[in-house]
């Protein structure tokens, strides 16, 4: 057919395209034809227990009035009384309780009409579902002999809908379907080759129809298979199709089912391929043990010859299936509704397809085209209609009908002819949020007639147009392919039409998107312990977030051993039902992010079962057994332990080990034992529990293949010789009768071996054996069954005595007041009588060499030397004494006699410190000194040294004067000291051989207290008040500093400046006892405060001013012998402390502002 061009049919092209692809809704207030919105389905089966609901819904304004035919004629629903019309609704229900169903069966169509046009639905064929009986009919009993092929027929009633078919016996088991046996698609039974197992008398058909849920039978059938003259092997031959080929027509969309059953002996294999093209395995199955070739949603290439090929050991058969497709119409393009405005063109289109090609026909209102009232604007070309320059009132429902010899479809679509301004149907202000870098769509839905143009607008201001990053979808919708903060903000469309403009506005608004930021891992877990999953996550803080946890993408079990919290999973005490993949999802009303991690729970394995022993020989027996559940921690070694049920029942014992990958062991076995063995499996959880013992294996008698171990000879007695062994064990005994063959002789002699044999000892005592004399000895092992190996000689010595004689020429060489060495000259090999062990020196201090010290009586000291040694030295000897020693030799039985006694004398040493060291009487400015002699004089004491020095009130140590005094003084007053000052002093005793050790000891003087009012007339005196007004006035200065500070802005930290730069040499007093703050020692090693440090950094010594060090005072504080403190003045003392008879007063206020100065 021509196609002839309307004029002005070209300019508005464009606009005809826009009305049909944007398939607009007109609003439900506007005028507009009827539009079909619900119908039943083409052909519905209805159950006849059941009303019959035929559904007919439309839309329109006005609202449409409905109607129905029934077989083409007009159905006046208001004349049946069983029929129903819905209000408002041309939907139809109809009672047919007590009624005839079959009467209601037909064709119907509903029609919707209004001011504006009509519409109609499809045809609907209603029909009642029937399952009728199954016809009477009586089956023969079927035999056959072993091999044949068999069908059995089921035959089924016509049904509608189609029955479904299956087969089972009479206790309503269905029969098992193999390769060998199997259903086709009509239902009947197909057995390849039958066997003798196949004999049954019950073979049943059975329909079961859908709709009304009824199930009919078949009489059974009877079948017994003989063997008495079986088919032999046979080539594969096709029961069904028949012949070689065969033709299957399929419609486009429907499934195709192709179907080969072949019989032969043995049972043949079915294979399936395509002609000239490949099978779609997208839409292909197998069913029926590849019986039938199943493809679903079937298009025009599916068609061709599909071969099916039957294969066994003895050939092959083929068969070859033509598919033809057809296809009832389909869809191309379907008609769409037109909305127009006066003057405007536009086309309706109904291209559909089909095999055969449908035929086309159009309707107005639901009367044939042809037969509606003449329209000159209206022109109809094969499957378009042209609508030219419409006019108001021209509005109306056109349908298009294709439809072939396979089916039909019908369309209804309005052309409804408007003049209306633009409205914006997306409601305003919406917020619409998305997540960076996602697309965002922003509505601007509309409606107008002519088609409103739309406009963007960003802020008011920004004019949007189509490019990147904007797309300006058809429909008015505004996509920003990717969304990014910068895009947030408020959006306006304009939708403009020659008859108004109208505008919207909404808002976007881009948010940061949910990222998991530490994702959980992979966890192995042992059975019992906890396993915590961790999921950290960001997201915008304007969204609200749902932490959800899955496993294996369902929810998690309802158990307090799962406990979740704000970023993580935990789940206590695990089992292994606990193991599978848990994810955690971290939703938002925008986006979500999730993350996985498997858990994987790990025990100790299952014990190994069915232990069994083969390959058995005398002294090997082969042990496999089956392994465990490993419980996901892979096996790494399998442990064998055997009991012995003859010589030690009850106890297990290890007897090897073997990799985890092995299930047998080759083990090597031990005569005369009855053995059992068990299995255990190690992984690196732990071992699991012991398997069942194995079956008793006894192994045969056999001589020893083993002596006792650990075979010694040692005398407990002068003329003994004791031979030890450790014994064999029942299970290296080999046999019964076991004994001991004891064999000895001295050693470097000629003489035979003596021997003894023993039973059940481990021990043999040999008597009349010279002194520490060394044997030869031999253990052997023997029992009923013979001799064990030749035993190894081993050396043993008889009894020892105590030695005879004592160490001979001692002399003494004393090297310094506390050391001393002794020589002496080895007593001979054999006065030792046994082993030597050494020599023990015993030495006593007899008494000190000073003229007035007594003899004392002193503990005996011994030193042990081992060894044959010669010399020994005496350390810790106490000098100026007296000694006294002797020597004796030392075996394993006791010590020989002692040496002469030798007698030395140590020289004079140090004296140790004096005994005390205290201050009494003191004065204003003076005190007396008393101590006493030291315990150890050590030598001559030739006298004492006594050193003094102030400490003031800033820890400061004045000059030091230093003393020296006459052995027998032991006291000294000292005069002309300053009133309440604290001094320290040094003592220590001297003999020839220098100083001793240094005691110290503390004490104040006494406060003066003789002007009682003084502490009041300080305020008189000229220097404290001048001292006061300078205070005054510094204090003065330093607040006129800080208010001009303060008045530009910043800040003086008066107190922490104070703190810091503070004169060292001021110290407050201290509030709690009145005393100053603390001083420090020259103990610490470094220069006096205010004192010169030579530029080498030491402190220059003279008579006057001794540097401590050189007394050995330091370390920590320490309690004199008489139980005073030693204080240590290193600058962190809380108080200081007070002799006795010291002062307690706190200083006076002039002796402390003299501190200050």
């Amino acid at each position: 057919m021509d196609w002839k061009w309307v004029p002005g049919f070209g300019a508005v092209l464009l606009i005809l395209l826009s009305h049909m692809t944007s398939a607009l809704e007109v609003p439900l207030d506007l005028p507009q034809p009827p539009t079909i919105t619900l119908q039943s389905p083409k052909d519905y089966i209805f159950d006849p227990r059941e009303n019959i609901v035929i559904h007919c819904e439309a839309k329109g304004k006005p609202n449409p009035s409905f109607s129905w035919t029934r077989n083409g004629t007009h159905f006046d629903v208001e004349k049946d009384s069983k029929v129903l019309m819905k209000p408002g609704s041309g939907t139809l229900v109809i009672d047919i309780s007590g009624e005839k169903a079959e009467a209601y069966e037909g064709t119907y169509q509903c029609t919707a009409h209004n001011d504006h046009g009509t519409a109609v639905s499809n045809n609907i064929v209603i029909r009642q579902s029937r399952s009728p009986l199954w016809s009477k009919e009586r089956n023969e009993a079927i035999t056959v002999q072993m091999g044949v092929s068999l069908v059995l027929q089921c035959r089924p009633p016509a049904g509608l809908p189609p029955p479904v078919i299956f087969w089972m016996d009479n206790n309503f088991q269905r029969l098992p379907l193999d390769q060998r046996v199997s259903q086709a698609l009509n239902g009947d039974l197909y057995f390849s080759n039958v066997l003798p197992e196949d004999t049954r008398s019950d073979y049943i058909c059975y329909a079961r129809f859908p709709h009304t849920q009824t199930i009919q039978q078949k009489q059974p059938i009877s079948v017994t298979v003989l063997n008495n003259s079986p088919e032999g092997e046979r080539r594969p031959g096709f029961m069904t199709p028949l012949g070689a080929t065969s033709t299957k027509m399929v419609l486009r969309g429907e499934t195709l089912e192709l179907e080969c059953i072949a019989e032969g002996l043995p049972t043949p294999e079915i294979s399936w391929k395509k002609n000239g093209g490949e099978l779609p395995s997208s839409r292909m199955s197998f069913r029926n043990f590849k019986k039938t070739l199943k493809i679903s949603d079937v298009n025009e290439a599916d068609a061709g010859d599909y071969h099916c090929t039957a294969t066994n050991n003895l050939g092959t058969a083929h068969h070859i299936i033509k598919v033809i497709v057809k296809a009832a119409p389909f869809w191309v393009s379907a008609p769409r509704n037109l909305i127009l405005a006066p003057n405007e063109t536009g086309i309706l289109t109904c291209r559909v397809n089909g095999e055969p090609k449908p035929k086309i026909s159009w309707f107005v209102n639901g009367v044939p085209i042809e037969n509606a009232p003449e329209d000159r604007s209206r022109k109809v070309e094969d499957d378009t209609v042209i609508l030219n320059n419409v006019q108001s009132g021209s509005s109306a429902v056109y349908q298009c009908n294709a439809s072939n010899e396979f089916g039909y479809l019908m369309a209804n679509a309005f052309v409804n002819v408007l003049a209306e301004p633009p409205r914006v149907l997306t409601p305003p202000n919406r917020v619409y949020q998305v997540i960076t870098n996602s697309p965002a769509l922003l509505h601007c839905s509309t409606f107008g007639s002519p088609i409103p143009t739309i406009t963007w607008f960003k802020d008011s201001q920004t004019s949007i147009k189509n490019g990147d990053p904007y797309v300006i979808h058809e429909n008015g919708t505004l996509e920003i392919n990717v969304a990014q903060p910068l895009n947030s903000g408020k959006y306006t469309c304009i939708a403009t039409n020659n008859l108004g403009i109208k505008e919207n506005h909404v808002f976007l608004e881009v948010k940061e998107p949910t990222r998991i930021l530490r994702q959980p891992e992979y966890k192995v877990v042992q059975r019992g312990m906890s396993a915590v999953f961790e999921c950290k996550v960001k997201h915008d803080p304007s969204l609200i977030p749902t932490m959800t946890w899955l496993k294996d993408n369902g929810e998690l079990p309802d158990h307090e051993r799962f406990v979740v919290d704000t970023d993580s999973l935990t789940i206590k005490d695990v089992t292994g039902d606990d193991e599978g993949t848990y994810t955690c999802i971290m939703n938002t009303t925008l986006d979500q992010d999730s993350a996985s991690a498997m858990l994987t729970v790990v025990e100790k394995p299952d014990p190994p079962t069915d232990l069994e022993l083969t390959d058995q020989t005398e002294r090997s027996v082969q042990l496999t057994w089956i392994p465990g559940d490993e419980h996901n921690s892979p096996t790494q070694n399998f442990l064998i332990q055997y009991e012995d049920l003859l010589h030690q029942p009850g106890v297990w014992l290890n007897l090897t080990e073997v990799a985890g990958t092995s299930t047998t062991a080759q083990l090597n076995l031990s005569p005369y034992v009855y053995y059992s063995f068990r299995v255990l499996a190690q992984n690196h959880v732990g071992c699991s529990q012991p398997s069942q013992p194995s079956r008793q294996y006894r192994t045969n008698p056999a001589a020893p293949d083993e002596n006792p171990s650990n075979v010694h000879g040692e005398g407990t007695e002068p003329g003994n010789l004791v031979i030890s062994w450790t014994p064999l064990t029942g299970f290296q005994s080999n046999g019964p009768g076991l004994e001991y063959r004891v064999q000895w002789r001295q050693k470097g002699t000629s003489e035979d071996w003596s021997t003894e044999s023993v039973a059940n000892v481990s021990q043999l005592v040999v008597l009349g054996t010279p002194t520490f004399v060394p044997y030869e000895i031999k253990v052997q092992a023997f029992n009923d069954y013979g001799n064990g190996p030749d035993p190894e000689v081993v050396t043993g010595y008889s009894g020892e005595d105590v030695p005879s004689s004592a160490p001979d020429s001692v002399q003494v060489m004393v090297h310094n007041s506390t050391l001393a060495e002794v020589h002496w000259e080895p007593v001979p090999s054999p006065s030792v009588r046994g082993k030597l062990q050494g020599y023990k020196i015993y030495y006593r201090r007899e008494r000190g060499l000073h003229e007035t010290e007594a003899a004392t009586d002193q503990e005996e000291q011994v030193l042990t030397f081992s060894g044959n040694r010669s010399e020994g030295r005496l350390p810790g000897l106490q000098p100026y004494s007296l000694y006294n020693l002797f020597i004796r030799v030392l075996n394993n039985k006791g010590e020989g006699p002692p040496s002469p006694s030798k007698t030395f004398e140590t020289p004079e040493g140090v004296p140790g410190p004096p005994s005390s060291l205290n201050v009494i009487n003191q004065g204003l400015d003076s005190l007396t000194v008393v101590w006493g002699p030291p315990v150890n004089n050590n030598g001559r004491l030739a006298g004492y040294t006594l050193k003094y020095q102030p400490v003031n009130n800033s820890n400061e140590l004045g000059p030091v004067k230093v003393m020296t005094f006459q052995a027998n003084e032991t006291t000294i007053t000292l005069s002309n000291l300053n009133s309440s000052m604290l001094y320290k002093f040094y003592l220590s005793a001297k003999t020839i051989k220098g100083s001793g050790p240094i005691i110290t000891r503390e004490a104040f003087t006494v406060m003066d207290t003789t002007v009682p009012n003084r502490q009041v007339d300080i305020a008189t005196q000229g220097w404290f008040i001048g001292l006061m007004c300078a205070i005054a006035l510094l204090i003065l200065v330093l607040l006129i500093v800080c208010f001009i500070k303060r008045n530009k802005g910043g800040k003086y930290p008066v107190k922490e400046k104070e703190d810091a730069h503070q004169d060292p040499e001021i110290q407050p007093m201290k509030e709690d006892d009145g005393t100053f703050g603390e001083y420090s020692d020259t103990e610490d090693h470094k220069p006096l405060k205010g004192s010169r440090t030579p530029s080498n950094g030491t402190v220059r010594r003279d008579e006057s001013d001794d540097s401590l060090v050189d007394y050995g005072e330091g370390g920590d504080g320490q309690f004199n012998e008489d139980g005073s403190f030693i204080g240590q003045y290193s600058g962190k003392k809380e108080k200081d402390t007070h002799e006795g008879n010291e002062s307690s007063e706190a200083p006076s206020p002039v002796n402390a502002m003299n501190s200050f100065v």
